[in-house]
């Protein structure tokens, strides 16, 4: 899918912001969504605070956002691979349809306590 077929896709459809993010990962986040066939742009959110840097945020429709999900999932295994951080002979875990994500520390998946994770204690709200 182009730029343009993608515009034009979304130029009457209700969009979502499904993630926000720095302007060159927001322009590689939507290349990798039209690569997939999943129409997505990038928007400048305005801030009125004199002090806000610039926010951009990635547009999809709202039934496109878990697969922009695990997009986003995908680059992350990707760079985890890349760089060796995952353990030897260990696969990455897949995020559960239902329930609980897996904690990105200690790989739990239940409700957070106070917003961090029940077993390891990382803040994750």
């Amino acid at each position: 899918m182009t730029p343009h077929e993608a515009e034009k896709v979304l130029a009457d459809a209700e969009v979502v912001p499904c993630v926000e993010m720095q302007l060159a990962d927001a322009r590689q986040l939507v290349e990798a969504c039209l690569a997939q066939g999943v129409p997505a742009l990038v928007h400048r959110e305005a801030c009125s605070k004199p002090s806000c840097s610039p926010k951009f945020q990635v547009l999809v429709r709202p039934e496109d956002a878990p697969r922009v999900a695990g997009l986003l999932q995908q680059r992350w295994m990707d760079s985890l691979q890349r760089e060796g951080l995952l353990p030897e002979g260990r696969a990455p875990q897949a995020i559960p349809e239902d329930g609980e994500l897996p904690c990105p520390a200690c790989g739990t998946a239940g409700p957070l306590v106070q917003g961090a994770c029940g077993d390891c204690g990382l803040q994750l709200e």
